[in-house]
């Protein structure tokens, strides 16, 4: 592991390469990617263009890479997931974890929808859906009815939805996300009980 010094100058540096992304993704969402260069992320940053190369060489390595760190927390619950029995604790802590996940990645997730053309190109999109299909195997049970199933997806889908559909609602925005993360408990526990008979 090293001294402590090791430590701060490993977070400095993941820090400076999680500002070059924040920024990034503030640039992109106001002048949109493509008109979006790296010199004027580095202007942005107030760092020289060979600071911000050292990090990332490209636009595109930064949206692959922010797209694997904001995903990161989605593997490990899938992988987590796996490992747990088909309970309905499970399945609400599945859902509950999967908020959590979407809401750090809020912003990413409005670059996906909003630079559709430049996810696929970046074949984001592929790695995003392997991500949902990993979600699916742990939230569904495999002999519950085809209603329970959608249930048990709807309630992903709505997560999904309170990052953008429920933005236009009224309300205060941890209500809203309260409110939707419950509709979400709600339909993985209808679509258990259904399953199991309960």
């Amino acid at each position: 592991m090293g001294g402590t010094m090791d430590g701060t100058k490993q977070q400095r540096r993941g820090n400076t390469r999680q500002r070059i992304q924040d920024v990034a993704l503030e640039l992109f969402a106001e002048q949109g990617y493509e008109k979006t260069s790296l010199r004027e992320i580095a202007e942005r940053l107030d760092v020289t263009k060979a600071a911000l190369y050292y990090h990332f060489k490209t636009k595109e390595e930064i949206i692959v890479s922010l797209f694997a760190d904001l995903t990161q927390p989605i593997e490990e619950l899938i992988e987590w997931g796996r490992s747990q029995p088909h309970t309905l604790a499970t399945k609400q802590e599945i859902v509950r974890r999967y908020d959590e996940a979407l809401g750090g990645a809020a912003p990413l997730f409005r670059f996906m929808q909003e630079n559709q053309a430049t996810v696929r190109e970046l074949r984001i999109g592929e790695t995003f859906k392997d991500r949902m299909t990993g979600l699916r195997e742990i939230i569904i049970d495999p002999d519950s009815s085809l209603t329970d199933q959608v249930r048990s997806l709807s309630a992903l889908f709505t997560l999904h939805a309170g990052m953008f559909v429920m933005r236009d609602l009224e309300g205060d925005p941890d209500d809203k996300r309260k409110a939707v993360l419950e509709v979400a408990i709600d339909l993985v526990t209808q679509a258990h009980q259904g399953a199991h008979g309960a």
